[in-house]
C-alpha cells in the first residue's frame, strides 16, 4: 500500500494567545495542511509572559464554526474545578454540535488550575483515583443520554443524583486519558478509548503505549486512539528559536513535575534557572525544518493516530506556513 499522510494537527495554546487570535491561527493552520485542533483547559497561564487563559469550551465551540477538523480537549480535569457531570454535559453538547469531530481528553489536574476553588490539594495517587472515578461518572452519563434513562453515582469522591444527559450526539465522544506514567497508562487501557501523552524519548513513549495496550488486552479491547502533543521551537535562526523557547516556553526545559505549583509567578521564578542546554533531549529547538520533520516522524512511526504541534514562538503564522510547505508533506505512515 502507498504511504498515507500523517494526521498532524494544531495545538491551540489558550494560555498563550487570545481567543480571537486562536480562531484565526487555527483557520490559518488548516489552510496549510494541519488537520484538527487540540486545546487544554487552563484557568491560568504557566508563566505571566504567556498572558492568556480563555475558556476551552467556548473556544472549541467557535473553532467548530471556523475549522472542519477534529476538536479535542487536551486536556480538561473533571476532578476539582469541575464536577464530572459538567464535563460530560459540555463534551456531549460539543459532540452534538459537531458530529464525529470531538474527542474528550481528560487528566488528573494541576494545582495551577485546580487549586483556585480552595480545596485540599491531594497527592498524585488520589488525584489519579479521582480522575478514574470521574471517568466512570462521565461514561454513565453518556450511556444515560444515549439510552434515555436516568443514572446515578455514589462513589468515594463524587455523587450524582438520578439524572441523564438530555442533549447527546448519536455516538458518544471518545474518552482519552492523558498520562506519562506506565501504571496509569495500563489502568487507562482497561478503562477508556485511548491515550494522550507528550513527546519524550521514543523508548519511553513506546513503553507507555505498550502498557496501555496491556490494559486494553485484559478487558478484550482491540482498538484504541492515541494522541501526542509535541512542543518545539522553530524560527528562521537558531538564536531566535532558542530565545523563543527560553522566554515563551521554559516549561520545555524544566526537568521536574509541575503539578503542585499554584502560581504563574512562582513558576516564573523557577523558569529563570532554565538554560539552553536544558532543552536537550526534551524539546527540539532548531531553525532546520528537516530536523523537525525527522523528529516528528519518529512518533508517526510509533503509530500515533493524531499528533498536534505547538511552536514556542509568537511567529505562529510564519511557522505554520513553513511547516505546511516543508514538514507536513513529508510526514507519512
Amino acid at each position: 500500500m502507498p504511504p498515507t499522510p500523517a494526521h498532524i494537527g494544531y495545538a491551540a495554546m489558550l494560555e498563550r494567545f487570545a481567543p480571537l487570535e486562536i480562531l484565526e491561527l487555527a483557520k490559518h493552520a488548516e489552510t496549510h495542511g494541519f488537520r484538527g485542533v487540540m486545546a487544554a483547559d487552563h484557568f491560568q497561564p504557566w508563566i505571566p509572559q504567556q498572558g492568556q487563559a480563555s475558556f476551552v469550551w467556548n473556544v472549541l465551540s467557535a473553532l467548530g464554526q471556523t475549522t472542519t477538523g477534529d476538536l479535542g480537549t487536551g486536556v480538561t480535569a473533571p476532578t476539582f474545578r469541575w464536577h464530572p457531570a459538567m464535563v460530560a454535559q459540555a463534551s456531549a453538547t460539543l459532540a452534538a454540535m459537531y458530529p464525529g469531530r470531538h474527542w474528550l481528553g481528560l487528566g488528573s489536574g494541576e494545582a495551577l488550575n485546580e487549586h483556585i476553588v480552595g480545596q485540599y490539594w491531594p497527592e498524585a495517587p488520589e488525584r489519579i483515583n479521582r480522575m478514574f472515578e470521574a471517568v466512570d461518572v462521565i461514561k454513565k452519563l453518556f450511556v444515560s443520554g444515549l439510552n434515555g434513562r436516568d443514572t446515578r453515582h455514589d462513589g468515594e469522591f463524587y455523587k450524582l443524583e438520578s439524572t441523564r444527559l438530555w442533549t447527546m450526539p448519536e455516538v458518544a465522544p471518545e474518552i482519552l486519558v492523558a498520562t506519562a506514567g506506565p501504571v496509569t497508562a495500563k489502568r487507562a487501557g482497561r478503562t477508556v478509548d485511548g491515550l494522550i501523552t507528550e513527546a519524550a524519548p521514543v523508548e519511553k513513549v513506546d513503553a507507555l503505549l505498550r502498557r496501555f495496550d496491556e490494559g486494553a488486552k485484559e478487558v478484550g479491547r482491540t482498538t484504541r486512539t492515541t494522541v501526542l502533543r509535541i512542543h518545539l521551537s522553530w524560527a528562521p535562526t537558531h538564536e531566535e528559536a532558542m530565545h523563543n523557547a527560553l522566554t515563551e516556553w521554559p516549561n520545555g526545559g524544566m526537568r521536574f513535575p509541575k503539578g503542585d505549583i499554584r502560581s504563574p509567578f512562582e513558576l516564573e521564578q523557577i523558569a529563570r534557572t532554565v538554560r539552553a542546554e536544558d532543552f536537550e533531549g526534551r524539546m527540539l529547538v532548531s531553525s532546520d525544518p528537516d530536523r523537525h520533520r525527522a523528529h516528528i516522524q519518529q512518533f508517526v512511526d510509533l503509530g500515533f493516530d493524531r499528533i498536534y504541534l505547538h511552536n514556542a514562538g509568537r511567529n505562529q503564522r510564519e511557522w505554520i506556513e513553513v511547516f505546511g510547505r516543508d514538514v507536513l508533506p513529508g510526514l507519512v505512515r
